[in-house]
């Protein structure tokens, strides 16, 4: 499982990720994205020795660094060359439930037991609790044998303070590095390294602070080192029975280098005795730039301004030493309250390989793809810069810039978890992108206070998407339904809509419609008519107007009987390039994943709707890449299962075929598959999240990172989807009615905006259990999709 890199870190952070070999690695704490960022030297190491018979052993805590697998397109198993060279354990196992990753050493050398616990708090609806910049760390160490034994735990940092978190590290030198200093500080029950930079610009991006802290009050320190063997040979030297001591500070660094600096923990452990330590790194890097090449023509009048936006999370404290008072004081109760969280999806009906990976969810929008800025305002890329994006972005840096409307169309797991985040969203789109004509672009500029990309060519693609238009219709009525007051200018939007592209009143969207497949979609088709059929519903919903469910029903009837070919809805093209026309689109039914989670009802006959879902299976569901021409990019190959875009089974590819259509994307496989459970078609339904899931198993590709245009790609998010499909339950906050579907007997996972807890079908009937908060359900209603 050499791919397993768990971030650790909270919404708007940043992150380290632990790995499975127990290596510290993808550093991406001082806001901006950089999949390969190294800190050298970080790491934990553990020191035993036994007077009779005769032992001293040392070893750091990471298992051997596994070949590269050579898999398309990510680097989740990159090993840095110092870490290769220390001297590790035998073996480290990896056990996740995210936030919750677990993993235990082996070393025939050790006389002891040794395990570890990292998390970072993630209590769904609770946003400042889930937004801390902190990874903890709890080791457990167990003398199984019949004689004492003396045991150091080492952890050691390098201080990251002045680097921006992007460029080279070479040891301890770097740009920006120079007069980094760590001091010693001892307070109850706890010894802390404070890693700082008093010659570090205050408004250059790597300013700001980082603490290394153990919960032990007489730890031996070495504040200041420059390679991993001063620290190991400090380490092996310390005498068992003295009182621990060390250096209370360092010299300043010299100028383009830094420091590293450790703490060691002391035990005794007598025959059968376990103890624990609890280690946490804190950091606080206030200092977030719009530093990313944003959309649309350049603008030379910005000169050489930088846009501050800040962190949210630093409004919330005045440093990385306040961040760690709050991680020690809280440490119980932030971990009960995420273990809860954890807990309610492990003790339902879900598999364990349905938990593992729709509880990583959550890990993507606590990843560098997304981020709060100083005012509260929620933004998010479409992901991080990596080996998917070097042959045209680079690989450091946030991909796609802001808020892309069509990607978070998809996007299920934020509005769940933590749905004033969204609610942001759809604040930023209405009251500072939409034109006063009434369209929306689909990236938004920031800072918001600049103009925004109004009549101006924005990419990805040139004219605003249709498809993200319609789509925040959908997601406004879906934050309506979860008790947000706003309706928005939901109207003014559709009526720019209807005039542009259905101003005959057909209930059809005809013309030129730019998607998210970076191309212009011209002619009928079901891809942006379902949207469409959808967002009518949803507005005759939010207005009251009979005229919006009229359109709906005259594009409905017309969408059907024209584009249904008697097995899947094809394309009516106006002009052949990048279209798909005959083809069988895996996205044609979007619209109607969409309509089922908001119970808006089916948008076409349901039987066609599910025959064109069989369709999809049937035909783009593909085991075995090996001979496979990928024209694009490589998210599938070998032995691999996935759900290919588009084909043609009935032949009529064109010369110049929709964007991507070769491609396998881990978002369109969660609709496709929920799409399916929705349906009642739960075979077509595994079928497809069973080859998603095993090419993120951690051989091959990390199961907390999905690619696409960038690592942790938010359009996976769409994997939240399965989970409500599974369950079958829909909320409308506005009436207090949870309609539930027909589904057999289970226990589901189950968030709304006041609490979570679970689902219950059993022989007594339909019940909630809450497990935080309050589930104010009023009525629990039983409604078969027709």
């Amino acid at each position: 499982m050499s791919h397993i890199a768990m971030p650790l870190g909270g919404i708007g952070t940043g992150t380290v990720a632990i790995c499975a070999d127990g290596g510290l690695r993808q550093w991406q704490l001082q806001n901006s994205g950089n999949h390969l960022g190294d800190l050298p030297h970080t790491f934990f190491a553990l020191r035993v020795s036994r007077v009779e018979p005769p032992l001293d052993t040392l070893v750091v805590l990471q298992g051997p660094a596994a070949e590269p697998t050579g898999t398309p397109l990510v680097t989740d198993d990159h090993v840095p060359a110092w870490q290769r060279e220390l001297p590790g354990v035998e073996s480290v196992t990896f056990d996740g439930l995210y936030p919750f990753a677990n993993l235990t050493y082996r070393d025939a050398r050790l006389p002891v037991e040794v395990g570890m616990e990292a998390f970072n708090p993630l209590i769904p609806l609770d946003v400042e609790r889930s937004s801390l910049p902190a990874a903890m760390f709890t080791f457990t160490i167990t003398n199984p044998g019949p004689v004492p034994v003396h045991v150091w735990l080492a952890a050691s940092a390098q201080n990251p303070v002045g680097h921006d978190g992007t460029t080279p590290i070479d040891g301890v030198r770097a740009l920006g590095y120079g007069g980094n200093t760590n001091r010693v500080r001892r307070e109850p029950g706890w010894t802390s390294l404070v890693m700082e930079n008093p010659s570090a610009d205050p408004a250059a991006p790597g300013a700001g602070q980082a603490v290394l802290t153990v919960d032990a009050p007489g730890a031996w320190a070495l504040p200041s080192w420059t390679h991993p063997d001063q620290f190991l040979g400090f380490l092996r030297s310390r005498p068992i029975f003295a009182r621990p001591y060390g250096w209370s500070h360092g010299a300043p660094s010299a100028p383009g280098q830094t420091c590293d600096g450790g703490l060691i923990a002391p035990l005794s452990l007598e025959p059968g005795r376990t103890a624990q330590v609890r280690v946490a790194l804190t950091w606080y890097f206030p200092n977030r730039y719009a530093d990313f090449v944003q959309f649309g023509p350049p603008q030379p009048q910005w000169g050489q301004t930088r846009f501050w936006l800040g962190n949210a999370y630093a409004t919330r404290f005045a440093d990385a030493v306040d961040v760690a008072d709050t991680v020690r004081r809280d440490w119980t109760e932030l971990r009960d309250d995420s273990l809860s969280w954890a807990d309610t999806l492990r003790d339902s009906t879900l598999s364990r390989e349905a938990v593992t990976h729709l509880a990583a969810q959550a890990s993507i929008l606590r990843s560098p793809s997304c981020f709060q800025a100083a005012d509260g305002a929620f933004f998010g890329f479409e992901g991080v810069l990596g080996a998917s994006t070097g042959m045209w972005s680079g690989d450091v840096g946030g991909s796609c810039p802001l808020n892309c409307t069509h990607v978070w169309n998809y996007v299920q797991a934020v509005a769940a978890l933590f749905p004033t985040l969204e609610r942001s969203m759809r604040s930023t789109e209405f009251g500072v992108m939409q034109a006063p004509e009434g369209y929306i672009p689909h990236r938004v500029i920031a800072p918001t206070y600049l103009r925004q990309l109004w009549d101006q060519p924005i990419g990805g693609p040139e004219e605003p998407a249709l498809d993200g238009m319609l789509g925040t219709v959908l997601k406004t009525y879906r934050e309506v339904r979860q008790g947000s007051p706003d309706h928005h200018d939901v109207r003014r939007l559709m009526a720019y809509i209807a005039k542009k592209w259905d101003p005959e009143g057909t209930g059809v969207l005809r013309g030129v419609q730019p998607s998210t497949h970076d191309i212009d979609l011209n002619g009928l088709n079901p891809f942006m008519g379902t949207l469409w059929l959808a967002a009518l519903r949803a507005t005759e919903e939010l207005t009251g107007d009979p005229a919006w469910g009229e359109l709906f029903r005259k594009g409905s009837a017309l969408y059907d009987a024209e584009l249904f070919n008697g097995e899947y809805f094809e394309q009516q093209p106006e002009s052949p390039d990048y279209q798909w026309a005959t083809g069988c689109l895996a996205d044609q039914l979007i619209g109607q994943w969409l309509a089922h989670q908001l119970d808006l009802g089916h948008l076409l006959p349901p039987d066609h709707v599910r025959s064109a879902l069989r369709a999809v299976v049937r035909h783009n569901l593909r085991t075995g890449f090996d001979g496979f021409d990928h024209p694009y990019r490589v998210f599938a190959d070998g032995g691999d299962t996935g759900l290919l875009m588009c084909t043609w089974p009935r032949g009529g590819r064109p010369a110049v075929p929709t964007r991507y259509c070769d491609e396998v994307w881990t978002g369109s496989e969660y609709q496709v598959a929920a799409h399916c459970l929705w349906e009642g078609l739960e075979e077509e339904a595994h079928a497809v999240l069973g080859g998603l899931w095993a090419r993120y198993d951690g051989s091959r590709r990390n199961p907390y990172n999905q690619i696409e245009c960038g690592d942790h790609y938010v359009r996976a998010m769409a994997g939240w989807s399965v989970l409500q499909a599974m369950s079958g339950a829909t909320w409308d906050q506005r009436t207090g009615v949870l309609t539930v579907a027909e589904r057999g007997h289970g226990r589901w996972p189950l968030v709304l905006p006041t609490g979570w807890g679970h689902l219950v079908r059993d022989g007594a009937g339909t019940r909630l259990v809450a497990v935080s908060g309050e589930l104010p359900v009023r009525i629990v209603g039983a409604a078969a999709r027709s």
